[in-house]
C-alpha cells in the first residue's frame, strides 16, 4: 500500500511539473496549425497561443471547453463560404480571427480561470457551493462563457445557411439574411446544441480528471442542461443587442447587407453604437454572470 501510494504521488508530482510544458506544446501546435489553415491571423495565432496555454495549464476541463469551441466554430465558419460572402456583412475569407476577436471570445474566461487557479491553489475542484461558493460561481461563469461563444457562432454560421426565413427578434418581422438580430428556428436549435457540446466536454473530462464525492460527482451532470440553456440564452441576448444597438442596412450600390450607415444605405434595424466584437463581448459577459449565479444556487 505504501509503495502504491508513493508511486501515485510521484506520478502526480511528475504531471504537475510537466504541466506547463505540456500546455505550451499543445497550444503551440494548435495555434500553428490554425494559422496555416487561416483560421487565425498572425496576431490571432499569438493571442490564441497564450489563451490556450493558460486554459490548459490551469485545468484540463477549461482547456477542453476552449478547444471544443475553437474547433467546432472554426469548422462551421468555413462551411458555405460562397453564400456567406454575399449575405454576411462581417464575412472574412476563411473565417480568419484576429487578436481582438480572440480576446473578445476568451478574455473574460481567461481572467476567471486565473482567479480559479489562484483561489483553488492549482487544484481541480468540483462544482460544489458547500465546499466553495466562490470557486463554484467562477467555474459556472467559464461554462456560461464558452456556451455563449459556441452558441452564438453555431447559430450565426448555420442559421444563415438554412432555408428558414429570418425574423427580427424584437418585432418578429421577416428580414433579409445577414441582418443583425435576425433569428431562425435552425439557428436557435444550433445555439442550444452548441451549448450542450460545451457541457458534455466539461463533464466527460471532469469524470476522468477531477475527484468528487459520489453525490457531488453525479450532480456534475447538471452542467449539460445548464450549458445547453446558456448557449440558447447567450444567442438570444446577442440577437437582442444586434437588433437594437448594432446597425444593419441594405446598400443599393453593392446590393447587400452592410453594417455601417452611408448615403446609399437604407436602414433595416438598430443604431450604430456597438460593432460585432462589442456585441459579442457584452452578450458573453451577461451570459457568464447569469450562468455563474445559476451554478451557485444549483450546486
Amino acid at each position: 500500500m505504501e509503495a502504491s501510494s508513493s508511486s501515485s504521488s510521484s506520478l502526480s508530482s511528475f504531471y504537475q511539473s510537466a504541466k506547463p510544458l505540456l500546455a505550451i506544446s499543445i497550444a503551440f501546435l494548435i495555434a500553428f496549425r490554425a494559422h496555416r489553415k487561416k483560421s487565425l491571423s498572425t496576431s490571432g495565432a499569438f493571442a490564441g497561443f497564450f489563451v490556450m496555454a493558460l486554459h490548459i495549464f490551469v485545468g484540463s476541463r477549461f482547456g477542453v471547453m476552449l478547444l471544443a469551441f475553437f474547433f467546432t466554430s472554426s469548422k462551421l465558419t468555413k462551411k458555405g463560404q460562397n453564400k456567406k460572402r454575399k449575405l454576411d456583412p462581417e464575412f472574412k475569407e476563411g473565417g480568419q480571427r484576429n487578436w481582438l476577436q480572440v480576446l473578445a471570445n476568451s478574455g473574460i474566461a481567461s481572467v476567471l480561470v486565473v482567479a480559479i487557479w489562484a483561489i483553488a491553489e492549482g487544484r481541480d475542484k468540483c462544482l460544489d457551493s458547500k465546499d466553495s461558493a466562490l470557486i463554484t460561481s467562477l467555474i459556472g461563469g467559464v461554462i456560461g462563457h464558452y456556451s455563449c461563444c459556441n452558441g452564438d457562432t453555431w447559430s450565426s454560421e448555420l442559421g444563415i445557411l438554412s432555408d428558414d426565413q429570418p425574423r427580427l427578434i424584437t418585432t418578429f418581422k421577416p428580414v433579409k439574411k445577414g441582418t443583425n438580430g435576425g433569428v431562425t428556428k435552425a439557428g436557435l436549435l444550433a445555439a442550444a446544441a452548441a451549448g450542450s457540446v460545451i457541457g458534455i466536454s466539461f463533464v466527460l473530462l471532469g469524470f476522468m480528471t477531477t475527484t468528487c464525492s459520489s453525490g457531488i460527482a453525479l450532480k456534475q451532470l447538471l452542467v449539460i442542461p445548464i450549458a445547453t440553456l446558456a448557449g440558447l440564452v447567450g444567442s438570444v441576448i446577442d440577437s437582442l443587442l444586434g437588433a437594437t444597438l448594432q446597425f444593419t442596412g441594405f446598400c443599393s450600390v453593392r446590393n447587400k447587407i452592410v453594417g455601417k450607415p452611408g448615403p446609399t444605405v437604407k436602414r433595416i434595424s438598430g443604431v450604430h453604437i456597438l460593432d460585432n466584437n462589442a456585441v459579442n463581448l457584452v452578450s458573453i459577459l451577461l451570459t457568464t454572470i447569469l450562468t455563474s449565479i445559476a451554478c451557485l444556487y444549483i450546486f
